[in-house]
């Protein structure tokens, strides 16, 4: 069985160092402007989603226009300042989702070949093993107890 070769991912070091360079400006320009949510939060949070957009942009369109209609509690700065990031937030997610899409996508694709052919050489190594190949046994018992589920398969 031969290994498959879809992708062959090589940067050039100079490419690498400038996308470091860019990521670090997105971080250090972006991240003071974000918020990181606990997964208790994602999960309790009403969501505003494809479907809702137009609800919340249209009763922000009729809160400006009909401003006696608003409840004297509600901030509409705050639902201003908020309905405006949801348009900015969406577009930059939006033009960032393509590629890190692709970048996922490659490093499922990546790792999938790299475990493929780690798969291919423990199982030459477990058979050299068997055979008595100088030096395959050492191999193969730390290769077999780095395996997933292999220490779970020694202790049952």
């Amino acid at each position: 069985m031969s290994q498959t070769n879809s992708i062959a991912v090589s940067i050039p070091a100079a490419d690498l160092a400038e996308i470091r360079g860019a990521i670090g400006v997105l971080r250090a320009k972006l991240a003071p402007h974000l918020m990181s949510l606990t997964p208790q939060d994602r999960q309790e949070l009403p969501k505003m989603g494809d479907r809702t957009i137009g609800f919340v942009q249209k009763a922000y369109e009729y809160g400006t226009r009909h401003s006696e209609l608003a409840p004297g509690f509600l901030d509409f700065q705050a639902l201003e300042t908020d309905v405006k990031a949801v348009e900015l937030l969406r577009e930059l997610s939006m033009s960032l989702d393509p590629l890190n899409e692709a970048l996922s996508d490659s490093l499922t694709l990546s790792g999938s070949e790299a475990f493929q052919g780690a798969l291919l050489f423990y199982g030459n190594v477990k058979a050299a093993a068997k055979a008595k190949a100088p030096g395959a046994a050492a191999i193969y018992d730390d290769l077999s107890s780095r395996f997933p589920g292999g220490a779970q398969k020694k202790k049952a």
